[in-house]
């Protein structure tokens, strides 16, 4: 069973990895009921790109790695990617690192689907499942 997140712009988090309330690191406005819901307008745009730069920055190149890793797989666990680095990169990784490492991308994929929905509609409204 997994929480998803709808409105604007729709998704599942990932389980085990991604909190409901992702989207605060991007700014917008949270309101609480069963679902935490953020709003965001044109003029948080600019907070979302920073926080994506952000993200970009502390991942040091294991973003694109990591987009290459899961066009190659529908399923994961630690123990494949932590692999897959030695295979495909020659670096070893262990399983602490792959957790915050799958935080980080989950959120950054997150933050790019609220900064294309913001440029699309000039908002983006998102209700997230406690």
């Amino acid at each position: 069973m997994g929480r998803y997140y709808d409105g604007d712009i729709s998704g599942k988090f990932w389980f085990a990895v991604q909190s409901s309330n992702a989207p605060a690191r991007f700014g917008g406005n949270e309101f609480e009921p069963n679902y935490i819901n953020y709003y965001f307008e044109e003029e948080d745009l600019k907070e979302v790109e920073e926080e994506l730069d952000r993200i970009h920055k502390n991942m040091m190149g294991n973003i694109e790695k990591l987009k290459d890793f899961f066009a190659q797989t529908n399923g994961y666990n630690e123990q494949m990617i932590i692999d897959w680095y030695k295979k495909e990169y020659k670096e070893t990784i262990n399983e602490e690192e792959i957790k915050d490492m799958l935080v980080e991308y989950a959120d950054y994929e997150l933050g790019n689907q609220i900064a294309e929905c913001i440029k699309e509609n000039g908002h983006c409204n998102i209700n997230c499942e406690l």
